[in-house]
Protein backbone atom coordinates (compact mmCIF):
# COMPACT_ATOMS: atom_id res chain seq x y z
CA UNK A 1 0.00 0.00 0.00
CA UNK A 2 2.38 2.91 -1.37
CA UNK A 3 0.65 6.03 -0.76
CA UNK A 4 1.67 9.56 -2.07
CA UNK A 5 0.16 12.89 -1.18
CA UNK A 6 -2.03 13.21 -4.49
CA UNK A 7 -3.57 9.93 -3.08
CA UNK A 8 -4.69 11.70 -0.03
CA UNK A 9 -4.76 15.40 0.00
CA UNK A 10 -8.03 17.73 -0.42
CA UNK A 11 -8.34 18.69 -3.83
CA UNK A 12 -8.75 22.29 -2.28
CA UNK A 13 -5.06 23.72 -1.59
CA UNK A 14 -6.08 26.55 0.52
CA UNK A 15 -7.02 23.84 2.73
CA UNK A 16 -5.80 24.39 6.51
CA UNK A 17 -4.39 21.09 7.44
CA UNK A 18 -2.40 19.54 10.62
CA UNK A 19 -1.50 16.22 11.75
CA UNK A 20 0.64 14.65 13.72
CA UNK A 21 4.10 12.72 13.18
CA UNK A 22 6.43 10.40 14.70
CA UNK A 23 9.46 12.17 14.94
CA UNK A 24 12.03 9.97 16.07
CA UNK A 25 14.46 13.24 16.95
CA UNK A 26 11.96 13.85 19.27
CA UNK A 27 11.48 10.11 20.07
CA UNK A 28 7.44 10.96 19.89
CA UNK A 29 4.81 12.68 18.31
CA UNK A 30 4.79 16.43 16.61
CA UNK A 31 2.31 18.61 15.08
CA UNK A 32 2.61 19.67 11.60
CA UNK A 33 1.11 21.83 9.25
CA UNK A 34 0.93 20.80 5.89
CA UNK A 35 2.50 23.18 4.00
CA UNK A 36 1.38 21.84 -0.04
CA UNK A 37 4.37 18.77 0.25
CA UNK A 38 6.28 20.13 3.08
CA UNK A 39 5.70 19.34 6.82
CA UNK A 40 6.57 22.36 9.28
CA UNK A 41 6.97 21.19 12.93
CA UNK A 42 4.86 23.71 15.27
CA UNK A 43 4.97 21.69 18.25
CA UNK A 44 6.85 24.39 20.27
CA UNK A 45 3.59 26.83 19.91
CA UNK A 46 1.11 23.42 20.35
CA UNK A 47 3.06 20.67 22.02
CA UNK A 48 -0.72 18.67 21.43
CA UNK A 49 -3.24 18.62 19.31
CA UNK A 50 -5.85 19.44 22.00
CA UNK A 51 -3.37 22.79 22.74
CA UNK A 52 -4.09 23.67 19.39
CA UNK A 53 -7.93 22.91 18.94
CA UNK A 54 -8.17 24.86 22.37
CA UNK A 55 -7.04 28.01 20.88
CA UNK A 56 -9.16 30.93 20.80
CA UNK A 57 -8.51 31.02 16.68
CA UNK A 58 -7.25 27.65 15.60
CA UNK A 59 -7.04 28.54 11.83
CA UNK A 60 -5.48 31.96 12.80
CA UNK A 61 -3.24 30.67 15.00
CA UNK A 62 -2.07 27.83 12.51
CA UNK A 63 -1.63 30.04 9.91
CA UNK A 64 0.93 32.51 11.63
CA UNK A 65 2.61 29.68 13.38
CA UNK A 66 6.48 29.66 11.90
CA UNK A 67 8.40 26.08 13.01
CA UNK A 68 11.25 23.94 11.38
CA UNK A 69 10.85 21.86 8.21
CA UNK A 70 10.09 18.35 9.10
CA UNK A 71 10.54 17.29 5.64
CA UNK A 72 8.18 16.23 3.01
CA UNK A 73 4.63 14.89 3.14
CA UNK A 74 5.70 12.14 0.35
CA UNK A 75 8.88 11.09 2.09
CA UNK A 76 6.72 10.55 5.41
CA UNK A 77 3.56 8.78 3.82
CA UNK A 78 6.29 6.57 2.12
CA UNK A 79 7.55 5.43 5.35
CA UNK A 80 4.29 5.06 7.45
CA UNK A 81 3.17 1.26 6.50
CA UNK A 82 4.28 -0.85 9.37
CA UNK A 83 6.18 -3.44 7.13
CA UNK A 84 8.38 -1.41 5.53
CA UNK A 85 8.59 1.13 7.63
CA UNK A 86 12.31 2.85 8.70
CA UNK A 87 12.11 3.28 12.25
CA UNK A 88 14.92 6.33 11.92
CA UNK A 89 12.89 8.17 9.53
CA UNK A 90 9.57 10.18 10.34
CA UNK A 91 6.17 8.33 10.14
CA UNK A 92 2.31 9.64 9.98
CA UNK A 93 0.04 9.32 13.10
CA UNK A 94 -3.61 10.04 13.69
CA UNK A 95 -4.18 13.85 13.59
CA UNK A 96 -5.44 13.34 17.18
CA UNK A 97 -4.19 12.67 20.44
CA UNK A 98 -5.64 13.53 23.91
CA UNK A 99 -9.36 14.30 22.70
CA UNK A 100 -11.88 11.38 23.64
CA UNK A 101 -12.86 9.17 20.60
CA UNK A 102 -16.81 9.40 20.41
CA UNK A 103 -19.23 8.46 18.14
CA UNK A 104 -22.42 8.66 17.40
CA UNK A 105 -24.75 6.27 15.98
CA UNK A 106 -27.72 5.28 14.38
CA UNK A 107 -27.78 8.62 12.18
CA UNK A 108 -28.97 7.64 8.72
CA UNK A 109 -31.83 5.89 7.92
CA UNK A 110 -30.57 2.98 5.89
CA UNK A 111 -28.03 2.11 8.63
CA UNK A 112 -30.82 2.45 11.58
CA UNK A 113 -33.05 0.05 9.62
CA UNK A 114 -29.15 -2.36 9.30
CA UNK A 115 -28.93 -2.34 13.21
CA UNK A 116 -32.42 -3.86 13.38
CA UNK A 117 -31.87 -6.16 11.34
CA UNK A 118 -28.63 -7.11 13.18
CA UNK A 119 -30.50 -7.11 16.37
CA UNK A 120 -33.31 -9.53 14.72
CA UNK A 121 -31.18 -11.87 13.05
CA UNK A 122 -28.73 -11.63 16.59
CA UNK A 123 -26.02 -11.55 14.41
CA UNK A 124 -26.31 -14.39 12.18
CA UNK A 125 -25.49 -13.24 9.12
CA UNK A 126 -27.22 -15.84 6.91
CA UNK A 127 -30.73 -15.20 8.85
CA UNK A 128 -30.22 -11.47 7.75
CA UNK A 129 -31.79 -11.28 4.29
CA UNK A 130 -34.83 -12.73 5.37
CA UNK A 131 -35.52 -10.22 8.41
CA UNK A 132 -34.20 -7.21 5.44
CA UNK A 133 -37.27 -7.85 3.51
CA UNK A 134 -39.77 -8.24 6.71
CA UNK A 135 -39.07 -4.98 8.33
CA UNK A 136 -38.17 -2.70 5.20
CA UNK A 137 -42.03 -3.84 4.58
CA UNK A 138 -43.10 -3.16 7.80
CA UNK A 139 -41.16 0.19 8.06
CA UNK A 140 -40.63 1.67 4.85
CA UNK A 141 -37.07 2.84 4.06
CA UNK A 142 -37.79 6.55 2.83
CA UNK A 143 -37.80 7.99 6.72
CA UNK A 144 -35.99 10.85 5.89
CA UNK A 145 -38.31 13.48 6.43
CA UNK A 146 -38.91 12.14 9.46
CA UNK A 147 -38.18 14.31 12.45
CA UNK A 148 -36.51 12.14 15.18
CA UNK A 149 -38.10 12.96 18.85
CA UNK A 150 -41.27 14.82 16.89
CA UNK A 151 -45.04 13.80 17.56
CA UNK A 152 -44.60 11.94 14.13
CA UNK A 153 -41.64 9.76 15.09
CA UNK A 154 -43.40 9.03 18.29
CA UNK A 155 -46.65 7.99 16.34
CA UNK A 156 -44.42 5.75 14.17
CA UNK A 157 -42.99 4.12 17.28
CA UNK A 158 -46.59 3.42 19.05
CA UNK A 159 -47.51 1.82 15.90
CA UNK A 160 -44.26 -0.40 16.06
CA UNK A 161 -44.88 -1.19 19.17
CA UNK A 162 -48.38 -2.26 18.79
CA UNK A 163 -46.87 -4.94 15.46
CA UNK A 164 -44.40 -6.30 17.69
CA UNK A 165 -41.66 -4.44 15.68
CA UNK A 166 -40.06 -1.81 18.05
CA UNK A 167 -36.33 -2.11 18.63
CA UNK A 168 -33.61 -0.65 20.85
CA UNK A 169 -31.93 0.81 17.38
CA UNK A 170 -35.15 2.83 16.25
CA UNK A 171 -35.61 4.22 19.66
CA UNK A 172 -31.97 6.07 19.10
CA UNK A 173 -33.05 6.30 15.22
CA UNK A 174 -35.87 8.38 15.57
CA UNK A 175 -36.39 9.03 19.46
CA UNK A 176 -35.53 12.19 21.01
CA UNK A 177 -31.95 10.97 22.01
CA UNK A 178 -29.01 10.45 19.80
CA UNK A 179 -26.93 7.25 20.42
CA UNK A 180 -23.00 8.63 21.66
CA UNK A 181 -20.56 6.06 22.49
CA UNK A 182 -17.49 5.73 23.66
CA UNK A 183 -15.25 4.19 20.37
CA UNK A 184 -11.90 4.34 21.61
CA UNK A 185 -9.69 5.61 24.02
CA UNK A 186 -7.39 9.13 23.81
CA UNK A 187 -4.57 8.16 21.76
CA UNK A 188 -5.68 4.86 20.48
CA UNK A 189 -6.59 6.00 17.14
CA UNK A 190 -4.30 5.10 14.12
CA UNK A 191 -4.25 7.52 11.06
CA UNK A 192 -4.15 7.28 7.18
CA UNK A 193 -1.38 4.26 6.07
CA UNK A 194 -1.73 2.84 8.99
CA UNK A 195 -3.66 -0.66 9.60
CA UNK A 196 -7.20 -1.08 10.72
CA UNK A 197 -7.88 -3.85 12.84
CA UNK A 198 -10.97 -6.42 12.90
CA UNK A 199 -11.07 -9.03 15.87
CA UNK A 200 -10.04 -12.41 14.47
CA UNK A 201 -13.13 -14.09 15.99
CA UNK A 202 -15.75 -11.82 13.69
CA UNK A 203 -17.10 -13.15 10.62
CA UNK A 204 -19.43 -10.25 9.99
CA UNK A 205 -18.13 -7.24 9.90
CA UNK A 206 -17.90 -3.65 7.85
CA UNK A 207 -15.65 -0.47 7.42
CA UNK A 208 -17.85 3.12 8.24
CA UNK A 209 -16.77 5.38 6.34
CA UNK A 210 -18.19 8.37 8.09
CA UNK A 211 -17.17 12.52 8.57
CA UNK A 212 -15.36 13.36 12.35
CA UNK A 213 -15.87 16.35 14.02
CA UNK A 214 -13.12 18.07 16.30
CA UNK A 215 -15.11 19.70 19.37
CA UNK A 216 -12.85 21.78 21.74
CA UNK A 217 -13.68 21.41 25.19
CA UNK A 218 -15.90 24.47 25.04
CA UNK A 219 -18.24 22.39 22.60
CA UNK A 220 -16.86 24.53 19.73
CA UNK A 221 -16.72 22.43 16.44
CA UNK A 222 -12.93 23.29 14.81
CA UNK A 223 -12.75 20.78 12.17
CA UNK A 224 -13.23 17.62 10.57
CA UNK A 225 -11.72 14.93 9.26
CA UNK A 226 -12.13 11.26 7.84
CA UNK A 227 -12.70 8.30 9.78
CA UNK A 228 -13.46 4.78 9.87
CA UNK A 229 -15.58 3.25 12.65
CA UNK A 230 -14.88 -0.89 12.18
CA UNK A 231 -17.86 -2.34 12.90
CA UNK A 232 -18.22 -6.45 14.06
CA UNK A 233 -21.62 -6.72 12.65
CA UNK A 234 -22.10 -10.02 14.08
CA UNK A 235 -20.64 -9.50 17.69
CA UNK A 236 -23.21 -6.32 18.03
CA UNK A 237 -25.92 -8.13 16.47
CA UNK A 238 -25.81 -10.82 19.46
CA UNK A 239 -26.79 -7.73 21.84
CA UNK A 240 -25.93 -4.16 22.32
CA UNK A 241 -24.40 -4.85 25.69
CA UNK A 242 -21.72 -5.84 23.72
CA UNK A 243 -21.36 -2.98 21.80
CA UNK A 244 -17.95 -1.58 24.11
CA UNK A 245 -16.42 -5.57 22.52
CA UNK A 246 -17.70 -4.96 18.68
CA UNK A 247 -16.33 -0.99 18.46
CA UNK A 248 -13.36 -0.71 20.66
CA UNK A 249 -10.68 -2.68 19.80
CA UNK A 250 -7.06 -2.58 18.75
CA UNK A 251 -6.10 -0.29 15.75
CA UNK A 252 -10.50 0.12 14.85
CA UNK A 253 -10.58 3.48 14.70
CA UNK A 254 -9.13 5.45 12.02
CA UNK A 255 -8.62 8.80 11.73
CA UNK A 256 -7.21 11.26 8.91
CA UNK A 257 -5.49 12.04 6.78
CA UNK A 258 -5.40 15.48 8.67
CA UNK A 259 -7.84 17.70 10.06
CA UNK A 260 -9.44 20.37 8.43
CA UNK A 261 -10.04 23.39 10.41
CA UNK A 262 -12.63 25.56 9.75
CA UNK A 263 -11.94 28.87 8.20
CA UNK A 264 -13.30 31.75 5.49
CA UNK A 265 -13.26 28.55 2.85
CA UNK A 266 -14.74 25.58 4.95
CA UNK A 267 -17.32 25.62 7.86
CA UNK A 268 -19.82 23.52 9.02
CA UNK A 269 -22.54 24.57 6.26
CA UNK A 270 -19.97 22.96 4.26
CA UNK A 271 -19.58 19.56 6.46
CA UNK A 272 -23.31 19.42 6.10
CA UNK A 273 -22.78 18.83 2.14
CA UNK A 274 -20.36 16.27 1.85
CA UNK A 275 -20.36 13.49 -0.42
CA UNK A 276 -18.57 11.18 0.93
CA UNK A 277 -17.30 7.81 -0.60
CA UNK A 278 -15.40 4.41 -0.27
CA UNK A 279 -13.97 2.11 -2.02
CA UNK A 280 -12.94 -1.26 -0.59
CA UNK A 281 -10.11 -3.55 -2.53
CA UNK A 282 -9.08 -7.12 -1.70
CA UNK A 283 -6.81 -9.08 -2.99
CA UNK A 284 -9.10 -11.71 -4.42
CA UNK A 285 -9.86 -9.07 -6.75
CA UNK A 286 -13.39 -8.18 -4.80
CA UNK A 287 -14.38 -4.46 -5.37
CA UNK A 288 -17.03 -3.02 -3.26
CA UNK A 289 -17.76 1.08 -3.60
CA UNK A 290 -20.51 2.86 -1.60
CA UNK A 291 -21.23 6.11 -0.84
CA UNK A 292 -22.25 8.15 2.10
CA UNK A 293 -23.78 11.73 1.95
CA UNK A 294 -24.11 14.24 4.73
CA UNK A 295 -27.20 15.82 3.83
CA UNK A 296 -28.89 12.83 4.24
CA UNK A 297 -28.21 12.49 8.27
CA UNK A 298 -31.51 12.10 10.49
CA UNK A 299 -29.68 14.35 12.62
CA UNK A 300 -27.88 17.63 12.17
CA UNK A 301 -24.13 17.51 13.10
CA UNK A 302 -23.88 20.56 15.50
CA UNK A 303 -27.36 18.71 17.57
CA UNK A 304 -24.83 15.40 17.74
CA UNK A 305 -22.22 17.52 19.31
CA UNK A 306 -24.68 19.24 21.42
CA UNK A 307 -25.64 15.80 22.83
CA UNK A 308 -22.18 14.56 23.58
CA UNK A 309 -20.57 17.65 24.90
CA UNK A 310 -23.06 20.08 27.75
CA UNK A 311 -23.29 20.95 31.02
CA UNK A 312 -24.24 16.89 32.10
CA UNK A 313 -21.05 15.67 30.09
CA UNK A 314 -17.44 17.64 30.47
CA UNK A 315 -14.66 16.83 28.24
CA UNK A 316 -11.65 18.72 29.30
CA UNK A 317 -9.19 18.04 26.05
CA UNK A 318 -12.30 18.06 23.90
CA UNK A 319 -13.36 15.42 21.39
CA UNK A 320 -13.97 14.16 18.16
CA UNK A 321 -17.41 12.77 17.09
CA UNK A 322 -18.07 10.38 14.15
CA UNK A 323 -21.62 11.30 12.83
CA UNK A 324 -22.10 7.83 11.36
CA UNK A 325 -22.75 6.57 7.99
CA UNK A 326 -25.15 5.81 5.42
CA UNK A 327 -23.31 3.38 3.96
CA UNK A 328 -25.14 -0.37 4.37
CA UNK A 329 -23.17 -3.15 3.14
CA UNK A 330 -25.03 -5.51 1.92
CA UNK A 331 -23.23 -6.28 -1.45
CA UNK A 332 -23.01 -10.90 -1.25
CA UNK A 333 -18.93 -11.36 -1.43
CA UNK A 334 -18.79 -14.76 -1.06
CA UNK A 335 -22.39 -16.61 -0.72
CA UNK A 336 -25.78 -15.01 -1.99
CA UNK A 337 -27.75 -13.90 0.16
CA UNK A 338 -24.88 -13.22 3.16
CA UNK A 339 -23.92 -9.85 2.08
CA UNK A 340 -20.33 -8.38 2.67
CA UNK A 341 -17.36 -9.02 5.11
CA UNK A 342 -13.80 -7.82 5.41
CA UNK A 343 -10.75 -10.15 4.80
CA UNK A 344 -7.49 -9.66 5.57
CA UNK A 345 -5.36 -7.46 3.68
CA UNK A 346 -8.35 -5.47 1.84
CA UNK A 347 -7.39 -1.85 1.53
CA UNK A 348 -9.91 0.43 2.73
CA UNK A 349 -10.70 3.92 0.90
CA UNK A 350 -12.75 6.47 2.25
CA UNK A 351 -12.56 9.78 0.54
CA UNK A 352 -14.08 13.28 -0.34
CA UNK A 353 -12.38 16.11 -2.14
CA UNK A 354 -12.66 18.33 0.69
CA UNK A 355 -11.19 16.16 3.60
CA UNK A 356 -8.73 14.07 0.81
CA UNK A 357 -8.84 10.03 1.62
CA UNK A 358 -7.87 8.16 4.50
CA UNK A 359 -6.02 4.43 3.21
CA UNK A 360 -5.77 1.88 5.28
CA UNK A 361 -5.25 -1.90 5.41
CA UNK A 362 -7.55 -4.16 7.06
CA UNK A 363 -5.43 -7.01 9.25
CA UNK A 364 -6.43 -8.89 12.15
CA UNK A 365 -6.30 -6.79 15.60
CA UNK A 366 -3.86 -9.01 16.95
CA UNK A 367 -1.42 -8.62 14.19
CA UNK A 368 -2.04 -4.89 14.14
CA UNK A 369 0.83 -2.80 15.51
CA UNK A 370 -0.25 -2.41 19.26
CA UNK A 371 -1.18 0.57 21.24
CA UNK A 372 1.68 0.92 23.25
CA UNK A 373 1.97 5.20 23.53
CA UNK A 374 0.29 6.22 25.83
CA UNK A 375 -1.47 9.96 27.44
CA UNK A 376 1.30 9.05 30.42
CA UNK A 377 3.92 8.44 27.87
CA UNK A 378 3.06 11.76 25.78
CA UNK A 379 3.62 13.57 28.76
CA UNK A 380 6.98 12.14 29.99
CA UNK A 381 8.18 12.62 26.59
CA UNK A 382 6.62 16.64 26.39
CA UNK A 383 8.45 17.20 29.63
CA UNK A 384 11.74 15.61 28.45
CA UNK A 385 11.04 18.07 25.47
CA UNK A 386 10.64 20.95 27.90
CA UNK A 387 7.68 21.23 25.98
CA UNK A 388 5.36 21.47 29.49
Amino acid sequence: MRLAPADILPADPKALLFGRVWSPKAGGPIIVRVDKDRLTDVTPLFPTARDLCEAQEPATALRAASGEDVGALSDVLANTAPETREPSRPWLLSPIDLQAVTAAGVTFVTSMLERVIEEKARGDLSAAAGFRDSIRELVGDDLRRLKPGSPEAAALKQTLIAAGAWSQYLEVGIGPDAEIFTKGQPMSSVGAGADVGVHPASTWNNPEPEVVLVVSSTGRIVGAALGNDVNLRDVEGRSALLLGKAKDNNAAAAVGPFVRLFDEGFDLATVGRLEISLTVTGEDGFVMQGRSSLSEISREPADLVGQAINAHHRYPDGLVLFLGTLFAPVEDRYEKGKGFTHAINDVVRIACDELGALVNRVRPTDQCEPWTFGAGDLMRNLARRALI
